[in-house]
């Protein structure tokens, strides 16, 4: 699993046993990437993409201490869930949050939480570059997210953001 091939646009490596580092460009400026990332109707528009669901619910409090939570109802039946708190924010710039998968028999603890810090910096060319470092708190838990497939719907997600952040221009 060392160093992992990416599918997409997007990279994704393995730098350490708990460590997950994605990196993608995107078109569109760093203002535009935050309004994308953090408002819900946009949100809803690029995360459930590739056809795979349909965004239920997305509740963002965007503050230091607030909460975020995604829903996304399957074509199968079932629903894929996330939530978290945001830990720090830097307008444009940086997000720190906690990230926990939802399933049947979920207990809120703080051993199912990944912490994840997104940094967006302005490129050369206007556009955004984007790092998102998940960092988890056992190999076995970083292990389970990547074989989740979560690379995968990552892509065509992070394609769809790249989309909607740029049509806000």
């Amino acid at each position: 699993m060392e160093g992992m091939a990416s599918s997409g646009r997007a990279t994704v490596e393995l730098p350490a046993p708990d460590l997950v580092v994605i990196r993608r460009a995107f078109a569109a400026p760093p203002p535009l990437v935050w309004r994308a990332i953090t408002e819900p109707a946009l949100v809803s528009r690029w995360w459930p993409a590739g056809g795979h669901g349909t965004m239920r619910t997305c509740e963002i409090d965007l503050r230091v201490g607030g909460r975020w939570r995604y829903v996304m109802d399957l074509p199968e039946g079932g629903e894929v869930a996330f939530r978290g708190e945001y830990l720090e924010l830097a307008e444009a710039e940086r997000i720190v949050s906690t990230e926990a998968y939802e399933f049947a028999g979920f207990e809120d603890v703080p051993e199912s939480y990944t912490t994840n810090t997104i940094m967006l910096a302005a490129t050369v060319d206007g556009g955004t570059g984007l790092e998102t470092v998940v960092r988890c708190t056992s190999p076995e838990q970083r292990d389970a997210i990547i074989a989740s497939g979560m690379e995968a719907g990552m892509q065509r997600s992070f394609d769809a953001l790249d989309e909607v952040a740029a049509s806000l221009a």
